[in-house]
């Protein structure tokens, strides 16, 4: 059985190895087709292809695209898309544009509640310094000993409505998905799960997701509890969305999840895949 993961980070955004350390460890795990997908980056396409070739794994060029859809942050994934097509480049580069000014927020935040140094902290865990993420301040409040783990310091500081949070005006859309759809890829809804957007504003979401040309939607995540798996599954049926896998994986024992290790797409669902010719 061919093993996908299509959702996972390097050291070109959040995730703690780097790409080519990335690749070896999925294809350690079994992983047989490995989509690399940072956040708002591509830079780490061309180490993590060099080492796929050498271990046999296809890798599959991706990002995953910070959005905001009303006054909620959403995530698409781009699949399958040309890593040096202009259109992306630019629109990634816009939206990292904003990252660094909105860390310094967070850390004033934080500072206010007497954690002082959390963006210098931060900063010095990220190897990309535009990519200075949410995922890196929670690192260094666990290393502080604030929080005990990733889900404890999103909980108490980094989620909307907490005093580390800071709202960020990011692509929209439709602007997502003119990038994504400009450099040949397909897009895909990351781990819906994740938003309280409740069931009716979801169905608004994909409807217009569906309208503006999005492909697919993540059935089976690393953070869809198995009750969820079904509900996303049928949506996906619903609105002819083809359905994606992958962990979200970004660290070694970070929040539970590890390259590969997925149930698969329940059976009635028409894997995003199909069409690709690998």
């Amino acid at each position: 059985m061919t093993i996908y993961d299509l959702h996972c980070h390097s050291t070109a955004s959040d995730g703690v190895l780097s790409p080519s350390e990335l690749v070896r460890r999925a294809s350690e795990m079994g992983v047989h087709v490995l989509a690399l997908t940072d956040h708002d980056e591509l830079s780490g396409q061309a180490e993590a292809d060099a080492v796929a070739k050498e271990v046999g794994l296809r890798l599959i060029h991706g990002v995953e695209i910070s959005v905001t859809w009303g006054n909620v942050t959403l995530h698409v994934v781009g699949l399958n898309v040309d890593p040096y097509d202009p259109v992306l480049l630019h629109g990634l580069a816009r939206n990292r544009g904003g990252r660094t000014e909105r860390a310094r927020r967070i850390g004033a935040e934080l500072a206010r509640l007497g954690i002082v140094g959390a963006f210098e902290g931060a900063s010095a865990l990220a190897e990309n310094k535009e990519l200075i993420s949410r995922t890196h301040f929670a690192r260094f409040l666990i290393q502080r000993g604030v929080a005990k783990n990733m889900k404890a310091v999103f909980k108490k500081f980094l989620v909307k409505g907490k005093p580390g949070y800071v709202a960020h005006e990011w692509a929209s859309l439709s602007e997502a998905l003119n990038w994504i759809q400009a450099a040949g890829g397909v897009a895909v809804i990351a781990h819906p799960g994740r938003y309280q957007i409740g069931r009716e504003k979801m169905r608004l979401l994909l409807g217009e997701f569906r309208a503006l040309g999005g492909a697919g939607i993540e059935v089976v995540t690393g953070s869809h509890t198995p009750d969820q798996v079904p509900i996303y599954a049928d949506l996906a049926l619903e609105f002819d969305l083809l359905a994606s896998i992958g962990s979200d994986f970004h660290a070694p024992g970070e929040g539970g999840r590890e390259l590969g290790r997925l149930t698969g797409l329940p059976e009635r669902c028409k894997p995003i895949w199909q069409a690709w010719n690998l």
